[in-house]
């Protein structure tokens, strides 16, 4: 305001200037006027007198028309030094101004009353990126706000033009504080303007991205917390909730929302929708939600609230709630444990309304305030009102004024803490048969011994008070009774007497009948154990025979003939063991013995044995191997496989069959799978009778004689192994069983069971002893086929007789377990291991399988093999002991 109050004088002086140069002019035409005038107004005959006084008047009027020129010429060229002077000033005190302006941070502009830009500084140029240059001096202020919108430099005047021209010239116009823009390069700019008091304006226009920048740092900050604050709530509630902002957008989850639906992650991803959650729900099918309208964004706005059964069993329940600037906010509450709480406790009073409606009684429950809040079924008929019209109804509305003022003093008592009993008539007094009741009020207290109610119960003592009439009648003859019943006590008394002496003699009866059961059910063991050895015993001796004989050479019919008989005894041995165990199963002689072995151990063998039987069928047994290791008795476990494989192999006419395992649970299933005939589905439990074929298309075949599957089951049953049958007729068959799996064996177990090949022998000493000659003949021979040098005895004395003549101790020692009834194979091993003063290795052959045996065997550190004798198994054990 000082540089506009110092240009004033300056423009005064040039209006003077100006009014003093058109009074100059003014006068030099006055001048010029009054001369022409004079000299026209002589005449040609004017006297020399009158042109002189004509001259003087003239010259005088000049002489003063000059004077007065001559101070207006110096009040002129006063006036010209002022001027100057106060221009000098003015230019001076502008280019203070501009100084001024120039040096200040921020931008700077004035605008005249027009609104015409007068003066700005070059800091305000930088507020306008890309028009900068076309800004002057003189330009309307709506012009440059035009310009702005052109060049978009204003954020808000590219994104409304219209409207921030109307606020941009409305903040212009009031000048009413300050106002923020944000500029397209990314700055910030605060513009203060005020009005001047010629009516032009002031605007200092400042950068405050600095100040924006840290206050947005700031928020950011405040709102991160926020977040996080938020976040941590949200992950602290045990409810799901998932925040969906007014563009339908995920902004906030926890993670009781991602684990009560079971989402998956492209439903909470950073960026998912709630078109993700719909299709993630239209996936789930009929087991998704289907609450109308709750996957309609249309209608997020209404709240919204129900139950959901979800897929995974959980029951929940699901809020929708709208947020005021849009969008909507659900809620997943798992209620399934107060469901089901509810659901018990609905049960529960049912169960005890089951109850208490079947009890003789009439049972309630009253509050504090008189209210039924229980009645079973009884009371109900007593009332005879429905349960809706008596729950929650006092006791004096419902019944009859005299029985309620009857009770109303034991009600008092009751809701005091008092444990009351009383006899009542439940029908009025003077009914032609009343009835009568006995009463019992016990108070419910709370846990600081305020009365809670009472629970009331009712007993219909009608009759009892008449046997109390009739007793009371009765105790008139009550001598005579007396004596009668006295008389009749004492023939009871005699006839009790008597069956107790009866019961007596049937007690020791059956004492007796047990003892001899249990002698009978020992003999039968005995039998069996005898019955194997002495069955068994000429067969092995056949074995043994044919065994050795088959180690000759033959002519190719003798061959023949040798294969015969040995396939015939192999089918005897079939028979008579199959014959054996089942009895031995039947008798419970047979005793499971579980060890942890792997699976392979017993299928190898299993598949080698039968590869060769299924190759001369014409049939391909397949095996599909396992490491698995497994629990149970070996030997059980493996008949049961072995008479899957024999049947399959017996059954079927061409094709394969496949032996495999696979893991189910904690159990491993053995599977034989065959192309056979089939088996229709209503045969399945007629194959594992004893003795039962089908006619299964295999004329012309080993059928077998019907005992395999019949051991199958006795044997599963003992070991407890489920068995699993399938079949396609005209496809084929499975039978599996599922075994327990078992631990690892450690290095040492699996060394000790690994498999040797087995080769001739170089010519050890073998002792063997036997009280069968045909076994020992048959012994000596196939041991001396073998390379072997065989000492044989009969007995444990003929052994230790036999010693000294032997060039060398024995080698190995084999020997029966049944030698005769005072001695065993186990008690002359001993013997002879004692009299030769060294642990020589032994075996016992035995046809008894009872778990005894098998424990004396191992206890004095001898192997054991079964009989009939299988030479294989015999050969391998002997490399093994002689290796």
């Amino acid at each position: 305001m000082t540089v506009l109050d110092q240009t004033t004088p300056s423009t005064d002086h040039a209006r003077q200037i100006a009014e003093l140069e058109r009074k100059v002019a003014k006068l030099e035409r006055i001048n010029r006027v009054l001369i022409d005038r004079v000299e026209r107004s002589m005449d040609g005959q004017g006297s020399a007198f009158s042109l002189f006084q004509t001259a003087i008047v003239l010259e005088a009027q000049i002489r003063a028309r000059t004077l007065a020129l001559e101070r207006t010429l110096t009040d002129l060229e006063q006036s010209y030094h002022h001027a100057a002077k106060a221009q000098e000033q003015a230019e001076t005190a502008r280019v203070r101004l501009l100084a001024a302006i120039e040096s200040i941070s921020e931008g700077f502009a004035l605008f005249d009353a027009d609104d015409g830009l007068v003066l700005f500084n070059q800091r305000y140029l930088t507020f306008w990126p890309g028009m900068a240059d076309r800004i002057h001096t003189g330009m309307l202020f709506t012009e440059i706000v035009h310009l702005a919108i052109h060049h978009k430099c204003v954020l808000d005047a590219y994104r409304d033009p219209e409207g921030w021209i109307d606020r941009r010239l409305q903040q212009h116009a009031d000048s009413h504080g300050p106002s923020v823009h944000a500029l397209s390069d990314g700055r910030w700019m605060q513009v203060n303007e005020k009005r001047t008091r010629d009516g032009g304006i002031v605007g200092i226009y400042t950068d405050i991205t600095n100040l924006k920048r840290a206050e947005t740092q700031q928020r950011e900050a405040e709102l991160a917390q926020k977040t996080n604050l938020l976040q941590a709530t949200l992950d602290n509630i045990f409810q799901g909730v998932a925040v969906y902002d007014r563009r339908l957008a995920l902004v906030a989850w926890n993670n009781e929302f991602v684990r009560l639906l079971d989402l998956t992650p492209a439903c909470v991803a950073a960026g998912a929708r709630f078109d993700d959650l719909r299709a993630f729900n239209r996936a789930l099918g009929a087991q998704g939600i289907r609450q109308d309208g709750f996957l309609n964004p249309e209608q997020g706005t209404v709240p919204l609230g129900f139950e959901q059964a979800w897929h995974s069993g959980r029951i929940l329940y699901i809020d929708r709630n709208p947020m005021p600037d849009g969008g909507f906010v659900l809620t997943f509450t798992d209620i399934t444990r107060r469901k089901r709480t509810e659901e018990a406790l609905r049960d529960g009073e049912r169960r005890i309304r089951l109850i208490t409606d079947a009890m003789p009684a009439l049972i309630a429950y009253v509050d504090a305030e008189e209210r039924y809040q229980f009645v079973n079924e009884p009371y109900r008929q007593w009332l005879d009102r429905q349960v809706e019209e008596i729950i929650g109804r006092k006791m004096g509305d419902l019944q009859t004024p005299e029985l309620y003022d009857r009770r109303k003093d034991f009600v008092d008592r009751a809701l005091a803490g008092e444990v009351i009993d009383f006899e009542v008539e439940l029908t009025p007094s003077g009914a032609r048969e009343p009835r009568y009741s006995h009463v019992s009020f016990v108070p419910h207290l709370g846990d600081e011994r305020q009365s809670l109610g009472f629970f009331t119960l009712m007993q219909d003592i009608t009759e009892r008070r008449r046997t109390d009439a009739a007793i009371k009648e009765a105790n008139e003859t009550l001598e005579r009774r007396v004596v009668e019943r006295t008389a009749a006590l004492t023939r009871l008394n005699v006839q009790l007497k008597r069956e107790i002496a009866d019961r007596r003699e049937i007690e020791k009866a059956l004492q007796i009948a047990k003892s001899e059961a249990e002698q009978a059910n020992l003999g039968k063991t005995r039998f069996l154990a005898a019955a194997s050895h002495d069955l068994l015993q000429p067969l092995n001796a056949a074995r043994l025979f044919v065994s050795a004989l088959a180690d000759l050479d033959h002519s190719k019919p003798n061959r023949g003939l040798i294969n015969n008989v040995e396939i015939s005894l192999s089918a005897v041995e079939d028979l008579l063991v199959a014959l054996l165990d089942i009895s031995k199963l039947d008798a419970g002689a047979v005793q499971p013995e579980p060890v942890d072995f792997p699976i392979a151990s017993l299928l190898g063998p299993l598949v080698t044995e039968h590869r060769a039987l299924a190759g001369d069928r014409g049939l391909e047994l397949r095996h599909v191997p396992s490491r698995a290791v497994v629990r149970s008795d070996i030997r059980l476990l493996r008949s049961i496989i072995q008479n899957f494989l024999s049947n399959a192999i017996r059954y079927t006419a061409n094709g394969r069959i496949l032996l495999g395992c696979r893991r189910c649970g904690g159990g491993l299933k053995i599977e034989v799978w065959d192309t056979g005939p089939g088996i229709p589905p209503d045969k399945f439990d007629e194959i594992f009778e004893e003795f039962r074929q089908l006619d299964a298309g295999g004329a012309g075949r080993d059928r077998g004689i019907g005992l395999g599957l019949a051991i199958v089951r006795r044997a599963a049953k003992m070991l407890d192994l489920p068995i699993e049958t399938r079949s396609r007729v005209g496809k084929g068959s499975a039978f599996a069983v599922t075994v327990p799996l078992g631990h690892e064996p450690s290095a040492i177990e699996r060394r000790s069971t690994a498999r040797r090949d087995v080769g001739n022998f170089a010519d050890p000493m073998l002792l063997v002893v036997d009280d069968q000659h045909s076994i020992l003949a048959g012994m000596q021979a196939m041991l001396e086929g073998w390379g072997c040098t065989a000492a044989i005895a009969a007995s444990g004395d003929e052994a230790l007789e036999l010693l000294a003549r032997l060039p060398r101790p024995p080698d190995l020692m084999i020997a029966d377990y049944h030698l005769d009834a005072r001695t065993t194979g186990i008690t002359e091993i001993c013997r002879i291991r004692h009299a030769l003063r060294r642990p020589i290795p032994g075996i016992i052959i035995t046809a008894n399988q009872t778990p005894t045996v098998h424990a004396l065997v191992h206890e004095h550190g001898l192997w054991l093999l079964r009989k009939p004798l299988n030479p294989a198994q015999l050969r391998a054990l002997m490399t093994q002991l002689l290796a």
